[in-house]
C-alpha cells in the first residue's frame, strides 16, 4: 500500500505481544509520528492487560483471522507471532490487501520469502521485513567508517552474537521441530547474515558448524558461519547461547587499519527496562568507555589505536521509514527480497553443517 491519505495516522494492528511485539515493535509504533497501535492480537488475558496498561485505546482480537473482516478499518499488519506464523499471517494480510511488516526470520526458506514478495508485488503492497540490527549504534558506526574509507580495503569482517545462557529456558525457540523455525541460526543468525549482506553484498560461498551444547537442547544454540562475499570480502560469524567469555561485537579487518568494538547496542536493554523513545530525547546512546578503537598493529585491549565515538541507535528510524513508504515519499527499509538472500545463506549454513562441506550459491 503506498500514497495513502496523510490527513490521519496509519492504523496499525499488531499480531503477538510476546517478547518482539511488546518490547520492539509496540514501542517503536507508538513513537512513530503517523502511526498508532489500533489492534492487538493476543488471546491471552495478561498480555491483554499489559498491553491496556501502556495503549489505554488500543482494541484486541484473539486470533487475527478476526483482522480480515474489518480490514478496511486498517492500514498495516505488523506480525510479531512465533516463526512457524509468519508466513500464513503475512500471506493473509496481503490478500486482505493489507501492508505488512513481518519480524525476522521472514520465512523458513528463501523461497517462502520471495513468494510473498511477489503477492505484495502483485498487490501493490508494501512487504517489509524488521531487520533492527540495521540501526544498531555499533552498525550504523561501521558503515559510517566504511564509507569514509579509514579502513581501507576490507579483508575480514567478524560479527559475534554471543550469549551465556547455560540453562535452557523452553519455548518455540529452543524447540527441535523445523516447523518451528528456532534454534540459534535462524535467530541471532538472522541478524548477523543480513548486517554482513548490507555491508558487503551478495554471497557466494558458505561454511557452517552447528553444535547443540546444552544438556536436553533439541536445536543448534553454538553455530559458525563463514562467508565469502562476491566482493572477496570472508566474513565469519559467531551466534552462541554457550560462551563464558564474550567475544568483541564486530572486529573488521582493513588493508590501512582496524576497527574493534565490544558491547552490545543499548536499545533492547532500555526497551525492556520501559524506556520509550521521544522526540528531541537521548536515545540509543553510550558511554564513551564502550566506545571502539580503530588502530593498526596494536590491540583495543591495551589502549591501542584511537576511540571512535559511537553513534546513537536509532531503531525508530525503520517504522518513520516504513511510514514515509506507505505514504509514497520513501522507499522500504527492507525489502523481502533482501530477507530472502539472507534466507539463501541461512539455508546453505544448515546444509553445509549437516554435511560437512562448504556450499556454493
Amino acid at each position: 500500500m503506498t500514497g495513502t491519505s496523510t490527513d490521519r495516522p496509519l492504523r496499525v494492528a499488531l499480531v503477538g505481544y510476546g517478547l518482539a511485539g511488546s518490547v520492539f515493535h509496540a514501542p517503536l509504533i507508538a513513537a512513530t509520528e503517523g502511526l498508532t497501535l489500533d489492534t492487538v492480537v493476543t488471546s491471552n488475558p495478561e498480555r491483554q492487560a499489559q498491553a491496556r496498561a501502556e495503549f489505554p485505546d488500543v482494541r484486541f482480537a484473539a486470533t487475527a483471522d478476526e483482522l480480515w473482516a474489518h480490514a478496511d478499518e486498517l492500514d498495516l499488519v505488523v506480525v510479531a507471532s512465533p516463526n512457524k506464523t509468519h508466513v500464513p499471517i503475512a500471506t493473509a494480510a496481503l490478500e486482505a490487501g493489507l501492508a505488512v511488516v513481518v519480524d525476522k526470520p521472514v520465512a523458513g526458506t528463501a523461497a517462502e520469502a520471495r513468494e510473498l514478495a511477489a503477492l505484495a508485488e502483485s498487490r501493490g503492497l508494501l512487504l517489509s521485513v524488521f531487520q533492527n540490527r540495521r540501526w544498531d549504534n555499533d552498525f550504523l558506526t561501521l558503515r559510517a567508517l566504511l564509507a569514509d574509507g579509514e579502513l581501507g580495503e576490507v579483508r575480514r569482517f567478524e560479527s559475534r552474537f554471543e550469549r551465556w545462557r547455560p540453562q535452557l529456558k523452553g519455548g518455540w525457540r529452543e524447540s527441535g521441530d523445523p516447523t518451528e523455525i528456532g534454534g540459534l541460526l535462524y535467530d541471532l543468525g538472522s541478524h548477523v547474515v543480513d548486517q554482513a549482506l548490507t555491508l558487503f553484498g551478495p554471497a557466494t560461498l558458505v561454511y557452517a558448524e552447528s553444535d547443540l551444547r546444552r544438556p536436553g537442547a533439541e536445536t543448534d544454540d553454538d553455530t559458525f558461519i563463514a562467508v565469502t562475499h562476491a566482493n572477496g570480502v570472508r566474513s565469519h560469524f559467531h551466534a552462541s547461547a554457550v560462551t563464558p567469555q564474550l567475544g568483541p561485537r564486530f572486529r573488521v579487518l582493513g588493508s590501512e587499519a582496524g576497527y574493534v568494538k565490544y558491547g552490545l547496542d543499548p536499545q533492547e536493554a532500555a526497551l525492556r527496562e520501559g524506556e520509550r523513545p521521544t522526540p528531541g530525547a537521548a536515545w540509543g546512546q553510550e558511554p564513551e568507555d564502550l566506545w571502539g578503537r580503530v588502530g593498526a598493529g596494536d590491540s583495543p585491549l591495551t589502549d591501542g589505536g584511537r576511540r571512535v565515538p559511537t553513534l546513537p541507535g536509532d531503531y525508530p528510524a525503520y517504522y518513520t521509514a516504513v511510514a514515509a513508504a506507505l505514504h509514497g515519499t520513501g522507499d522500504n527499509p527492507v525489502t523481502a527480497h533482501e530477507a530472502a538472500a539472507a534466507l539463501d545463506v541461512l539455508e546453505a549454513a544448515r546444509k553445509s553443517a549437516r554435511e560437512g562441506v562448504a556450499v556454493k550459491l
